[in-house]
């Protein structure tokens, strides 16, 4: 009982920061770099490296954004209230359906949520509405981790500001497909290995009502988080996804 009305509590608190964080934004001493919580761990990925070295260092390169990282799903209620954007990179269950409204909450409070890699995956069966509605699809396999072409379809999206048109790297192609019942998508670019005929999204905006959402399929290892493509990718994202 006690554990029930503490999570309420912090349900509240998150709602309470987001009401307050929007009047700091609009305060015109206030600082506008952007803050992101980015949440890692779970299975087949060395999330550490990755995304918690690698991505924050990106992120934070120049005062571009500040960056708080967790492996710990259960402390994503408690951080959300002070945040412009979600950055999920995790496979790992994130069970309490406080902290799943949370992240609905959060969304329709018009923040900003990067889905990375692991997150496009059907990870949760007893979670469908995080796939239908966050992801508006997702990804059950993917090719043998090797090189392939990625091919930008819309150039004109602040995404894809400074992505060169195709480029190549190694990684997991995902198999990302989109859901006919879900959130509509709209593909920024495409994925296909020189081997194959199936052409598969790669970078896309999640068109749910009232967040801007973005998926980035890419992410396996070294040979996508340290390029160039990738991390302006990821840069365009974060700051297209806090509404800057």
């Amino acid at each position: 009982m006690i554990n029930s009305i503490f999570k309420v509590c912090l349900v509240v608190l998150f709602a309470f920061g987001i009401a307050e964080t929007k009047a700091e934004a609009d305060r015109p001493d206030k600082k506008k770099t952007i803050r992101v919580l980015l949440v890692g761990g779970g299975e087949s990925h060395d999330f550490d490296r990755w995304y918690k070295q690698e991505d924050v260092a990106t992120l934070q390169k120049d005062g571009f954004a500040t960056v708080e990282y967790t492996s710990d799903p259960t402390t994503i209620l408690s951080k959300l209230g002070g945040v412009d954007v979600l950055l999920l990179s995790n496979n790992q269950p994130i069970k309490d359906e406080a902290t799943r409204k949370a992240i609905f909450a959060f969304a329709d409070a018009g923040k900003g949520l990067i889905l990375a890699h692991p997150a496009l995956w059907y990870n949760w069966k007893d979670w469908p509405e995080y796939n239908q509605k966050l992801v508006g699809g997702g990804s059950r396999g993917h090719n043998k981790y090797g090189a392939f072409d990625v091919t930008v379809v819309n150039k004109k999206h602040p995404v894809m500001k400074g992505v060169p048109a195709t480029f190549n790297l190694k990684d997991e192609l995902y198999y990302l497909k989109t859901d006919p019942s879900g959130t509509p998508v709209e593909v920024l670019a495409t994925a296909k290995a020189k081997e194959a005929d199936d052409v598969f999204p790669s970078i896309t905006i999640i068109k749910y009502p009232k967040a801007r959402i973005v998926g980035i399929a890419l992410g396996h290892d070294a040979e996508s988080h340290t390029i160039e493509p990738y991390k302006t990718i990821l840069r365009n994202a974060v700051k297209w996804a806090a509404g800057k």
